[in-house]
Order: C-alpha cells, then structure tokens, then sequence
C-alpha cells in the first residue's frame, strides 16, 4: 500500500474491480465548518495531490440540521461538474433526512427515493459507491439488500456497502446476497478505525477479508486525538471537534485516562520518525490487512497536503511494530 501511493497508484477494492485512491477525501464538515469557497479549496487541494475519491452522505454535512440536510453534495456536485470522470464518488443513504416517518432507514421506499435525491444533488446520473450509512434494525435486511439491487440493475449504483456494522451484522447481509439474486454483494465496509479503536481486528476485519471485501476506515485520527490537539487534564480547545457537543460520543471513545499513553507513544515515534503524529497514525492504518483506502477530513488549507507528504515516506518496520504494541487491543478498549 505504501509504494503505491508514493508512486500515486490506484488500490483495489477487496476482490473487486474497482480501483480508487489509497486516500479518500471525507467531506462531512462542506457546508457548516467549512462554507462552499472553503469546501471547494479542500476539493482542488485533493485533486492536486492525487486523491480522487470522495466520501459523502446526504445527511452531510455536521452538525446534521433539517435546514443543512443534502448541502454537501450540492456543494461537491457544483465543484464536480466538468470532472465526473476523474472521480470516485461514494455517498451514503440511511441516517436522518427529513421528519417525515420514511426520511430514514433502509426501507425500501426511503432507498430508492435518497438514491434519486442524491444523484439530483451530485449532478450525476450514477453513484459510483452507494454506502449504507447505519444498520436499521426495524426493516429487514433483505428488503433493503432488494433495493439496492433495483438501484444497480437500473444503473443508478455501481457498488454497494456498509459503514458501521458490527461482524454479526455483515454476515447476515452477506448471506442475504447470496440467496437474493437480485441482491448486490457489498464490495466494502466503512468501520471507525485507528489506533485507539482497534476492535473492528477481532471480528469484523477478518470477515471481511475472507469475504473479499475492502476495509475503507474513517476516524483515522480520532477526533484530534491522535494528532495531539488534546492535553491529559487540560481544559478542551474552544475550536476543537470535543468542544462541540455534536462530537460528545467521540469524547466518550477517546477522551480517557487510559488513552494518553498511547497518544503520547506516538508522539515519541512520530519523532523518531521525522514525522508529525497525524502523519504516523495515518501511515500505519494505511498499511493494515485489508485497508484499501482511508479516509481524511481536513478544515484548513494544507492539512492534506502535509498528511501526504509524511505517509508518502512511510514508518520503518521498528516504527510500525512499536505502535501496533503501543497500541494493542488487549490494553485499549474504547
């Protein structure tokens, strides 16, 4: 994976055909953090170092408001037009997108109508990577697994899969492709992964894996965590992502005791290594079994570019065994 993208190559899906870049632009902040010339900068910046997948969802962006629902792929599909070739573009259906009782969920109805949506925003006629954002316990699974089959026959979607699931999750969906011919077998899972959130090792990765599917982390950095921006009994900074309560839920993953050691670990390496902290912790989930690609927010100019820069020149092999010690699950739990 590394010489791969120190050499700007495409990366497979798992077992499938599709290649995308080894990083993904996450665009979840496009429309209230970032205003649309902001979001647009962060577009360019990402096609300039080479990064040609995007990661979206129709309840971007956050803090998910009625008033904000869908902005995001307005945004990206005002910047799009004239480079739909160049791109991978991948969104989500699923999370909350309106009060009525069906503007959530995996029914039927609700997919069919949040893929037409979404291609009515992005501008395009198909989704290259169509992401179940939630599992949704009240619909069953082959009904929505049903929809998404409808989407990709049409030619509305051309790949299908699922963020968030737990391993128990993706083998029923898994079983569900099988035995509903008109069901498309998802290509791809989207778990919260990193070196403070290693869980997904122990069921999850390795189902996948065996079912032949790519592993597409979001959360690399853990909310700031990773990149230092927090202090062991220092107040919160006013402007960071934990400030937010929206974000209170990714306080309660990693905002703990027993995850400073880890952090200030590798800030260590990171040092060693003539890298910023950000910069390892990317490059190491970059070289884990089964990542196909990760995915980075940014919300100023020049963070993609320095996160290139450092995971472009890697981590030696010491470096990478220290923080996947460091890092063990046996001793972090989130």
């Amino acid at each position: 994976m590394m010489d791969r993208l120190r050499a700007g190559q495409a990366v497979q899906v798992g077992r499938s055909g599709l290649r995308v870049s080894p990083l993904c632009l996450g665009t979840m902040l496009f429309g209230t953090y970032l205003d649309e010339a902001a979001s647009a900068a962060m577009l360019d910046e990402a096609l300039g170092l080479g990064i040609s997948f995007l990661d979206l969802a129709d309840r971007y962006p956050v803090p998910p408001r009625s008033e904000h629902f869908g902005r995001t792929e307005e945004i990206v599909g005002r910047w799009l037009r004239d480079r739909r070739q160049e791109f991978v573009v991948a969104t989500k259906f699923g999370g909350r997108v309106g009060a009525g009782a069906n503007d959530v969920g995996g029914s039927r109805k609700h997919v069919i109508e949040a893929c037409e949506a979404s291609l009515r925003r992005l501008g395009i006629d198909h989704i290259d990577l169509y992401w179940m954002h939630m599992p949704d316990l009240g619909t069953p699974i082959e009904e929505t697994m049903e929809a998404v089959g409808h989407l990709q026959a049409a030619g509305k979607i051309l790949y299908f899969g699922f963020s968030n699931v737990n391993a128990a999750q993706l083998s029923v969906a898994l079983s569900e492709s099988v035995e509903l011919r008109c069901a498309p077998r998802p290509v791809a899972i989207q778990p919260r992964y990193n070196l403070l959130a290693r869980t997904p090792e122990a069921q999850l990765l390795p189902l996948a894996m065996s079912s032949g599917l790519g592993v597409v982390p979001y959360n690399p950095l853990a909310g700031g965590m990773l990149g230092g921006q927090y202090r062991q009994g220092q107040p919160l900074p006013p402007s960071s992502r934990f400030a937010d309560e929206y974000f209170a839920i990714d306080r309660g993953h990693y905002l703990l005791d027993r995850a400073f050691p880890v952090v200030e670990g590798l800030a260590d390496i990171a040092r060693q290594e003539d890298l910023t902290p950000a910069q390892a912790a990317v490059a190491w989930l970059l070289t884990r079994p089964g990542v196909s690609s990760v995915i980075l927010g940014a919300s100023r100019p020049g963070q993609l570019a320095q996160i290139v820069a450092g995971v472009r020149r890697g981590l030696s092999p010491g470096a990478l065994q220290r923080l996947d010690k460091l890092s063990d699950p046996s001793h972090w739990s989130p």
